[in-house]
């Protein structure tokens, strides 16, 4: 399973929605980067992202992008694939 890292916040519904989501796939490991604690981390997001709102999801250096975009893969059948990619 590829790497997951997630930018999100302590107080963020679609962040747990995207955890749950991620978790049904098999993806236990998942980085969880919390800007609403450290201002540098929501800084580097930002730039890293162009995005300002969490989640922000990077299935290993592939910028999957937010809750939506993370239900998108799975409506189109290829986040498994995307998930695999990294193993």
């Amino acid at each position: 399973m590829a790497p997951i890292t997630m930018y999100t916040t302590g107080m963020c519904p679609y962040c747990v929605q995207a955890e749950r989501l991620l978790a049904s796939k098999g993806a236990t490991a998942i980085v969880k980067v919390r800007v609403d604690l450290d201002p540098a981390r929501r800084q580097e997001m930002m730039e890293r992202t162009g995005r300002r709102t969490v989640p922000q999801i990077y299935v290993g250096e592939v910028h999957v992008g937010g809750y939506d975009d993370l239900v998108a893969l799975e409506r189109a059948g290829t986040l498994e694939a995307l998930l695999a990619a990294g193993a």
